[in-house]
């Protein structure tokens, strides 16, 4: 299996858990669990790949991956009574499930020859478009728009620091890695800390 193959699998199992999760704290049934979990599980990858215009998206080209979705699906289905705290599985889950996408993304307009603007925004597209889909769509603030939360900012340097990596010469696995660990480091760190940007306060206007 390739290193792209793997993340792609791996992205797609872990945002499909992350999917399923919603589905179980909005109580759908079992096709509702399958949908919101291939939705988030490739609704990145999806858009990456239509706009680098890929021959096939990826899970067309390779219908197993819906099948892994399926089956995170079910997975959920039958142990989300299980857990303690949905929410806070669902929080851990997906900042693990950023830090593969983001590089799967970065990896595919790689391997296209994009230059490192587009291989920084590819990244942050696979990593934070599934999500955005499932919240939207299952009614939940989007995590990628939460305020106090680092989410798009996370996906940004891990393709950032990629880039970087590679101009200066380091192997491409191994900025693959640097950008996963990045994101996952930062996303983390906003999640156990707090960390955040700084956010607008708008000010009334004054009377002239």
């Amino acid at each position: 299996m390739t290193i792209l193959a793997f993340l792609d699998y791996a992205s797609v199992f872990v945002f499909a858990l992350t999917g399923a999760l919603v589905a179980s704290r909005a109580q759908l049934d079992l096709i509702g669990f399958v949908f919101i979990a291939s939705l988030t599980a490739v609704g990145g990858g999806t858009l990456r790949d239509i706009i680098l215009n890929r021959d096939l998206v990826f899970w067309v080209a390779q219908p197993a991956y819906i099948g892994v979705a399926c089956l995170a699906a079910l997975l959920v289905f039958f142990t989300a009574h299980l857990l303690e705290s949905r929410y806070r599985t669902i929080v851990w889950l997906d900042a693990c499930a950023l830090a593969v996408a983001v590089p799967a993304g970065v990896a595919v307009a790689l391997a296209l020859g994009k230059p490192p603007s587009i291989v920084v925004i590819m990244g942050i597209i696979t990593g934070c478009f599934g999500g955005l889909m499932r919240d939207v769509v299952c009614n939940e603030v989007p995590l990628v728009l939460k305020q106090g939360e680092l989410y798009v900012t996370c996906a940004l340097l891990g393709g950032v620091a990629a880039s970087a990596a590679l101009y200066f010469g380091l192997a491409q696995p191994i900025a693959l890695l640097i950008c996963a660990g990045s994101a996952f480091a930062l996303r983390a760190g906003s999640i156990a800390f707090g960390w955040h940007l700084p956010v607008y306060k708008g000010f009334p206007p004054r009377n002239s």
